[in-house]
């Protein structure tokens, strides 16, 4: 089934790239647009989309304040933010405001549609080009260095090891051939540790990390 999305930006030129990007990627469609955060909750209302793309530098309400009034009314909406933005405190007060996901604008349609793929399937999305900028804001807020970690878990020491590096950015070819694995056991690996962890998405894999204090602003 096609899944439907609502575009919110309030520049023109922006809702265009997003939409051509979109109308290139099978099995999604959009069938809205606002031009402010003001105008999202109404829109959401007579729409029902099944994804928000959300900016959040608009005039009048911004994208913020527009996602928690989504959220408060619709709480299970879908939302990936959609932004130029990098600051860190912005990212999480976007993720914690209930965003399921955050895109930089200068991303790829491969990665779009990557993003879109992971909040289809009810999962969470987290550029890479931002992943370290969350994990560090996440540390310097519970005081940084980590704790030694718990075992409930049952990762084996490669496996955290692995999955400190994925939470960091890398891909299963940079790990591979920074620890001289094979690209396969690698793959193996990442798959036991979302089967054991019951994550199956590098977004939760980073929030996992930061909440069992598996990774440290040294790592």
């Amino acid at each position: 089934m096609t899944c439907t999305l609502l575009l919110v930006d309030d520049h023109a030129l922006i809702r265009a790239g997003v939409r051509a990007l979109i109308e290139d990627t099978h099995g999604y469609t959009v069938i809205g647009e606002a031009s402010d955060g003001a105008q999202l909750l109404e829109k959401y209302t007579a729409l029902q989309p099944d994804i928000v793309l959300l900016d959040l530098s608009m005039k009048h309400t911004g994208g913020l304040d527009a996602l928690q009034q989504l959220k408060a009314a619709y709480p299970k909406s879908k939302v990936l933010i959609l932004s130029m933005h990098t600051d860190p405190e912005l990212i999480m007060r976007a993720l914690e405001s209930g965003a399921h996901g955050y895109l930089l604008k200068d991303t790829t349609g491969n990665e779009l549609e990557h993003a879109l793929t992971a909040l289809r399937n009810n999962e969470r999305y987290l550029s890479p080009a931002i992943a370290n900028t969350v994990i560090n804001q996440a540390l310097t807020r519970s005081h940084g260095p980590a704790s030694p970690v718990a075992h409930s878990h049952n990762l084996t020491p490669r496996q955290l090891e692995i999955l400190r590096l994925i939470v960091r950015g890398k891909s299963t070819r940079e790990i591979a051939h920074g620890l001289g694995l094979s690209i396969k056991t690698v793959e193996a690996h990442r798959s036991q540790i979302m089967k054991r962890l019951q994550i199956f998405d590098v977004a939760g894999l980073v929030l996992f990390a930061i909440r069992e204090q598996i990774i440290s602003l040294d790592d």
